[in-house]
């Protein structure tokens, strides 16, 4: 994540606010190692909070939500969309549909205030699926993974790797 997804310089980030660096994770999940290693700790945290599904939202989680298909854990992946299409079959859930009452797992790549992961968390609860946990690929530490982890209900909330790990001489340290 160092080498390839971390970015120095001002950005603005989804919540809006400022930032003086950036981590693009997708240019370093992307890549065939980190996808591999990736996808095994996924599946890994699928098969330990019990999920049969795991589903993320356009684009960022797609990658992490697809990656533990290879590892044969769990079964499925989904897509979770921010709004409904307005063609075809309008769904809010692409892919293989869990079932009604399916303990999923949902995926993010990078979580700092936790609003669109919240959001996600939400739309499978309407949905009528059990979050059965939270996975981020990496977590910047500004509040998002509280954020989550209160709006579950109680489902774990993991970060695979934290700003600190990445970034540990950050200004915002």
């Amino acid at each position: 994540m160092r080498e390839h997804a971390l970015v120095i310089g001002e950005v603005t980030l989804t919540s809006g606010r400022k930032a003086q660096y950036y981590v693009d994770a997708k240019r370093a999940i992307l890549l065939p190692d980190a996808f591999l290693a990736m996808g095994e700790l996924v599946a890994e945290q699928a098969r330990a909070c019990g999920a049969t599904a795991v589903g993320g939202v356009p684009v960022s989680a797609i990658p992490v939500a697809c990656a533990p298909l290879a590892f044969g854990y769990p079964l499925k992946s989904f897509i979770i969309r921010k709004e409904r299409k307005e063609h075809g079959l309008q769904r809010w859930i692409e892919g293989p549909l869990p079932e009604p009452g399916e303990r999923v797992l949902v995926v993010e790549d990078v979580v700092t205030t936790g609003g669109s992961t919240v959001d996600a968390v939400k739309r499978v609860q309407e949905e009528g699926l059990e979050v059965a946990g939270v996975v981020c690929v990496l977590d910047r530490l500004a509040g998002g993974g509280e954020t989550i982890s209160q709006a579950t209900g109680g489902a774990p909330y993991t970060a695979l790797t934290t700003i600190d790990d990445v970034y540990p001489d950050r200004p915002d340290r």
